[in-house]
């Protein structure tokens, strides 16, 4: 590995410069305007594999944005990695809050600032260059590896699933290796063993063909804000249990071995608190805030609306009122059961003088993988190896639905081997990635290919 790190250590300004190359790309995937710049993006990512040594790199056209693919296939014996990453990239408003502009990537402190540049650009030319080190340094590398890079995963990957499906021979691989995820925090080396799944509803109430006044109608219809809240306020119990009869049936426990990995994360309860800016801490009683966000299902709130919000007094009865819930699932829960609970239970408490509607937006799988998986374990190494010290086990409250899909439609597991911090903005403006992580992370991706080889 002398040689390979020896090249990554030399090559570090040019990797700095193609990663501000990819930056500078205003790859925004929900955006019909920048339709033409993600098919450029595209095409400098499959440009970036042929110029690492692939053997065979292919642009695949789908109904929305084109998926890049790129192989190596010369470790004849040894096992195949297929690297997953997206080259899209989130929406930059709003624009007045960015200090340097979204896609002039400018580095201060040690960071690069720039959209996409932890999410997932940053991570995916990661790869990328462990893979370069190996065949510019070597000749070859010890695995096999195949890349997978869409354009659609800010969007919901609408073409991904089919065409995984259509394409099992070309993507059959023994793991998937995904850097698109954050570090416990600064300094803390970590690999990524479980996400939560998601379920996404819209409830919408109806009862009267208009608004009313007040005065005039008041005290003989039902008012939909009051129905919706109702229903809100049945959701959950004021010490924050889901009430949805059935919900936590197939919630499994933490084993023994996840509840040592748990104890040894440095997490600050007050420091996390104050940081949030939240007067005191809640959430489903007997749970840690790191299990209450990693391991138990939730159901939240995030928007509702109904009536006059506007400045002064508008004295109305509202004819309609919407709320939108999510709830994050944890593995072994089902998003189409829970999905099932939640709307007969919304039903069976609404008022029957309001007209409901409940409607499913869009959900995915939790995943959970062993800790002691051979390729997990090969992951921690590598990191180790890279960031000179033992890397931590943790799972992610938020959700990634391909990796159930390549579990599912593939049979593969993957390793989630990111090197992001939880402060870097993704999503958010002035979004940023640590440079020391960047080129480190390069260090234990070439690690990992290294770690897999089966001797």
């Amino acid at each position: 590995m002398q040689k390979v790190l020896s090249y990554i250590e030399k090559n570090q300004d040019r990797f700095l410069e193609e990663l501000k190359d990819f930056l500078r790309i205003p790859s925004i995937s929900n955006n019909a305007e920048n339709k033409k710049d993600v098919l450029r993006c595209a095409h400098y990512v499959a440009d970036q594999l042929r110029q690492i040594g692939m053997q065979q790199t292919q642009l695949f056209p789908t109904s929305g944005h084109p998926i890049v693919y790129g192989e190596w296939l010369g470790a004849p014996g040894q096992p195949a990695i297929l690297c997953y990453g997206h080259y899209d990239v989130q929406p930059v408003d709003p624009l007045d809050l960015w200090i340097s502009g979204p896609f002039d990537p400018t580095i201060r402190n040690g960071e690069i600032f720039a959209r996409g540049s932890v999410d997932d650009k940053g991570q995916v030319l990661m790869n990328f260059k462990g893979v370069e080190a190996h065949l510019k340094s070597e000749g070859k590398l010890p695995v096999n590896v195949k890349f997978l890079i869409e354009g659609e995963e800010e969007v919901g990957s609408a073409n991904l699933d089919h065409f995984i499906v259509n394409h099992k021979e070309l993507l059959k691989a023994d793991v998937v290796l995904i850097s698109d995820t954050p570090m416990f925090d600064r300094g803390v080396p970590s690999i990524c063993y479980g996400l939560r799944g998601l379920v996404y509803c819209q409830i919408d109430l109806k009862g009267t063909n208009s608004d009313l006044h007040s005065g005039s109608f008041g005290g003989t219809v039902i008012n939909p804000n009051f129905a919706l809240a109702q229903i809100i306020m049945s959701l959950k119990d004021r010490e924050g249990r889901i009430q949805i009869p059935g919900f936590y049936d197939d919630v499994l426990p933490m084993s023994p071995e996840e509840k040592q990995e748990l104890a040894r994360l440095p997490f600050n309860e007050e420091k996390y608190q104050k940081d949030l800016g939240a007067p005191a801490p809640f959430g489903e009683k007997g749970y840690g805030t790191l299990e209450r966000i990693w391991v138990r299902p939730t159901l939240e709130l995030n928007g509702l609306c109904g009536g006059f919000i506007g400045e002064g007094a508008k004295t109305v009865i509202p004819a309609k009122a919407m709320a939108k819930i999510s709830m994050r699932l944890v593995p072994n829960q089902d998003p189409d059961k829970i999905a099932d609970l939640f709307e007969r239970y919304v039903k069976q408490i609404a008022s029957p003088s309001v007209e409901l509607t409940v409607t499913r937006m869009h959900g995915g799988k939790a995943w959970v993988a062993p800790i002691d998986h051979p390729a997990i374990q090969a992951a921690s190494r590598a990191f180790e190896k890279a960031f000179g010290k033992r890397p931590v086990f943790v799972r992610e409250g938020g959700s990634i639905p391909v990796v159930a899909t390549f579990a599912e439609l593939l049979g593969l597991p993957s390793v989630l081997m990111g090197i992001g911090l939880p402060d870097e903005n993704a999503h958010a403006p002035n979004e940023k990635l640590d440079l020391f992580n960047f080129q480190t992370g390069i260090a234990g991706s070439a690690h990992f290919f290294n770690e897999m080889k089966q001797e």
